[in-house]
């Protein structure tokens, strides 16, 4: 089934797994897809910034892709396809919409400046995959520098019917929901999902201000899967005292620099995945981290049984 604006939910972002040596690990993939399932996300999504695209040849991009698509059974697939150029984009966009992805996800490339560089890039970037090919527009300002205005989004989406959703990871961004939705009522904006990335990290005032979940990678997809339904549930301080408990985990997996790792070593040791390696260049996790790490999973399970985690153990194969 292809996304719509209509998406709700959580969605993970998936990190690509890699054996010590560097090659992508295929077995650790199926796992990570069914671990995924398994916990109830309504979706993921790979070859995203911390999927480690960049890293990836094409061959091996759209094998990755491809791979993720054809392990989901119950979950929506949304391949990132941000690229240099647009025959780059185009041909691995097609390749997963062929293999059943649900969409695609484009970021800006960093040079873009002007509000109307902006919406010609995406309008430019919309034309290369076809109309047929719904797409997340992905809004990252912290990492990838090009910051969206409200009414730049607005532009963006009503000039492409394709655009159906929006991933937020604006940094303060909570007033931004809020205009967005605002749009909406005022009859300006057509329906957009909103999903919230940002490790999770204002996901409790997110869903407050009008998100429709989460589309971020926190080595716990249950605790977003939790937040986003009591929520909805109206429960507050059910959804507050959850979210709290694993924030201080939530934080430190925030770094820049150092969040992937933090993240591969706790899916490592969920035993989920079998390597916590990262394609070079890519930092790695400390002795010192790791006690840290193991520590604030300690923390956690005081209030969430999930995070009592076994000493560490690796994924079959």
């Amino acid at each position: 089934m292809k996304l719509t604006a209509e998406a709700k939910g959580t969605f993970a972002i998936a990190p690509t797994p890699f054996h010590d040596d560097g090659r992508v690990d295929e077995r650790s993939i199926d796992r990570l897809t069914d671990f995924y399932e398994e916990v109830g996300c309504d979706g993921v999504t790979v070859l995203g910034i911390l999927g480690e695209a960049p890293k990836l040849d094409a061959a091996e991009a759209e094998q990755v892709a491809i791979r993720f698509v054809k392990r989901a059974t119950k979950m929506q697939v949304i391949v990132g396809v941000s690229a240099p150029g647009f025959a780059s984009m185009r041909s691995l966009a097609r390749a997963s919409m062929d293999a059943g992805a649900a969409g695609v996800m484009i970021a800006p490339p960093p040079q873009l400046r002007t509000d109307d560089q902006i919406v010609g890039y995406f309008k430019q970037a919309a034309e290369a995959i076809g109309p047929d090919v719904p797409w997340v527009l992905q809004d990252y300002p912290l990492t990838l520098s090009v910051v969206f205005t409200p009414a730049v989004i607005r532009r963006i989406v009503m000039d492409n019917p394709n655009c159906v959703m929006l991933k937020h990871e604006d940094w303060p961004g909570l007033e931004k929901i809020s205009t967005l939705r605002a749009f909406q009522k005022d009859g300006s904006l057509r329906a957009l999902s909103i999903l919230c990335g940002n490790g999770g990290l204002f996901l409790d005032f997110e869903m407050e201000r009008g998100a429709d979940g989460a589309m971020t990678g926190y080595a716990f997809p249950e605790l977003l899967i939790d937040v986003v339904r009591l929520s909805r549930e109206g429960r507050r301080d059910a959804a507050h005292d959850l979210f709290d408990a694993h924030l201080p985990l939530i934080r430190y997996e925030q770094q820049p620099g150092a969040g992937l790792a933090v993240r591969k070593y706790v899916l490592q040791k969920r035993g989920i995945i079998a390597s916590s390696a990262q394609r070079k260049p890519g930092s790695t996790i400390t002795p010192t981290a790791r006690a840290e790490v193991d520590y604030l999973l300690s923390r956690v399970a005081r209030v969430d049984r999930r995070a009592n985690l076994q000493p560490q153990s690796t994924a079959a194969g």
